[in-house]
């Protein structure tokens, strides 16, 4: 099992923040922006153009054309004027937008990426959209979603004062400490640590022994305070995780959930408790941003 003196220390240097220019992306970017300043990272601001935009017929191609070129400047304009006070640097390239991201974060050596992302009802693949969906299951990096039960920012910088890691003490939950560990400390806010028993049910014999049994796990992985604000706070719920993970971040008013996904697999049906279709559904319907890492 990782300790906190096992971890290994996590370094956010280039963050990508890929935007739309939808209500959705807009209530990404303070997110981003907080995560820029607090780690003294580049932020990349990416808008991929569809290659459809420059598909039209040979009558309606330059007027057609130049008002595309228009829009982008203008995008582009008020993008640099959002992201003013940190390094940046803002692009447009045109592709396909899942393809484009991963060549970026390859080229970039991107270290974090960035969205906002709407909900959808219906299956589990549908939660976060097609796109998103994509991005959110095969990134090669952590991702930070802002889903649409998030309240928007008051700021135009947002802040972290709470951070829940939830665990289930597998590798994946392993991979993700560090990053929980990392918020905390360059955010000077509390941690908790959540241990949802799936099959548990209160009152009987094996309960208490249950819940005692992975309070010292958690301690185990934690086992000294690394210049947190408070000493990190150990908990065990009972019940269905995903749902579980979302009512405790509520209730406690946590900013941030950071959970530890695998590696996507044939069928997302497949997937088991912090696999991408659990995942999926607490990015969905947190109120909170979500930090997903791969393990």
């Amino acid at each position: 099992m990782t300790t906190l003196n096992e971890a290994v220390e996590v370094k956010v240097k280039n963050v990508l923040f890929a935007t739309d220019f939808s209500k959705y992306s807009n209530a990404a970017l303070p997110y981003a922006l907080a995560i820029a300043h607090q780690y003294g990272a580049k932020l990349y601001g990416v808008h991929v153009l569809s290659p459809e935009a420059y598909l039209f017929s040979a009558e309606g191609w330059v007027p057609a054309l130049e008002q595309e070129q228009e829009q982008r400047r203008a995008d582009a304009n008020r993008f640099e004027e959002q992201l003013r006070g940190v390094p940046h640097e803002v692009m447009s390239p045109v592709g396909e937008i899942a393809d484009v991201i991963f060549r970026l974060v390859h080229d970039h050596q991107i270290d974090l990426l960035v969205l906002g992302t709407h909900g959808r009802s219906g299956l589990p693949k549908m939660l976060l959209g097609s796109v998103a969906e994509k991005i959110f299951r095969q990134s090669p990096v952590a991702v930070l979603t802002v889903g649409p039960h998030v309240p928007p920012c008051d700021n135009s910088v947002a802040e972290f004062n709470k951070v829940v890691f939830a665990t289930n003490f597998n590798e994946q939950s392993e991979a993700a400490l560090p990053y929980a560990i990392s918020f905390a400390q360059h955010c000077q806010t509390d941690l908790h640590l959540l241990h949802v028993l799936e099959h548990a049910n209160a009152g009987t014999v094996n309960f208490e022994a249950d819940m005692d049994f992975a309070v010292r796990r958690m301690r185990e992985m934690f086992p000294f305070h690394a210049g947190l604000c408070l000493e990190p706070q150990f908990c065990v719920e009972p019940g269905r995780p995903s749902e579980r993970i979302r009512e405790f971040a509520t209730k406690h008013g946590c900013d941030l959930i950071v959970i530890g996904v695998g590696a996507p697999r044939r069928g997302i049906g497949t997937l088991t408790h912090f696999g991408h279709s659990l995942a999926q559904e607490i990015v969905a319907y947190a109120t909170c941003p979500v930090l997903t890492v791969r393990g």
